[in-house]
């Protein structure tokens, strides 16, 4: 196989040689003159068509192909699999038996890198005001609204791995969203924000309002807002998602049918969306369960 055929990325190049790959794609790109290139760069013109008609070496042949493996594994994993991952997937898939330091150069010069989590900063951990225990424990049925509301707060991703934070309080009745809210920032302030909403605009009586245990919900100015409207506060156990489970459905609803299914390059691109999909939700999203009515609808004639 002639030099010329090669891929444009070389793995074992010298510096005259990285030359004449140079020259090679410059004419091959703009059609520049072979002659200018070679004088331009300081090189001989015998010496670059003696190396472009040389035959590619068994090693760099062996290169070539794992580099290929290398990013067909990384494209496959999407984009998650660092140089362990991809040692052992080499090895299980490819029988090949490849360094940690090979992996590690072959990936360096394919520009390609493991998308992997930050670790998380090192938080000094808040100590809840209160707790309480689990009053729904798991008994989801009523037959009224705004007699047992669930809530929590859960995180959406937008442009270059930027972080936006939902909260809702979903009204197991009917499945109604009774209020929400947006923001860059998992803080007090978005969970009080919802209490504020959710409760100036609806009637309570007998209300218990389920959540974890996260700072927001274990905090003085949230029991003391409750207490204040007369809501009871319920409480699942560290660790226990399925006590707060009609929250945690809608929160599988919303990505599954709307967030994972979009793009989001900027937050009021994703505040627009998900407010669009909420009304949706709301107001053209049929249940079955409902005899085919919208949770809206079923909220108006109950």
């Amino acid at each position: 196989m002639a030099r010329a055929q090669k891929s444009k990325q070389s793995f074992s190049l010298g510096h005259k040689e990285h030359l004449y790959q140079v020259i090679f794609e410059l004419n091959k790109e703009s059609s520049f003159s072979i002659k200018k290139l070679c004088e331009r760069l300081e090189v001989s013109r015998s010496g670059y068509y003696k190396w472009i008609n040389k035959d590619v070496s068994p090693k760099e042949k062996r290169t070539e192909i794992i580099a290929k493996e290398i990013q067909r594994i990384f494209d496959e994993s999407k984009e998650t699999f660092g140089v362990v991952r991809i040692h052992y997937a080499l090895k299980r898939e490819c029988n090949l038996n490849i360094s940690f330091k090979c992996i590690r150069r072959i990936m360096r010069i394919l520009g390609i890198r493991a998308q992997i989590r930050r670790k998380r900063p090192n938080w000094m951990k808040i100590k809840p005001y209160f707790t309480t225990k689990n009053i729904i424990s798991r008994n989801f049925e009523t037959n009224e609204s705004n007699k047992k509301w669930f809530t929590d707060i859960s995180y959406l991703n937008y442009g270059n791995g930027k972080k936006a934070y939902i909260s809702a309080i979903i009204d197991r009745y009917d499945l109604s969203i009774v209020a929400y809210k947006i923001s860059k920032y998992n803080d007090l302030k978005i969970g009080m924000d919802i209490l504020e909403i959710a409760l100036n605009n609806h009637q309570v009586f007998n209300t218990v309002l389920h959540s974890d245990r996260g700072f927001q919900y274990t905090s003085k100015s949230y029991k003391e807002y409750l207490d204040a409207h007369n809501v009871k506060i319920s409480m699942s156990k560290a660790g226990s998602c399925l006590d707060n489970q009609p929250i945690e459905a809608f929160w599988g609803t919303l990505k599954s049918e709307y967030y994972y299914r979009n793009k989001f390059t900027t937050y009021e691109e994703l505040e627009s969306g998900i407010s669009s999909y909420i009304d949706y939700y709301m107001n053209k999203r049929y249940v079955p369960k409902f005899d085919g009515l919208t949770p809206s609808e079923y909220r108006k004639v109950s």
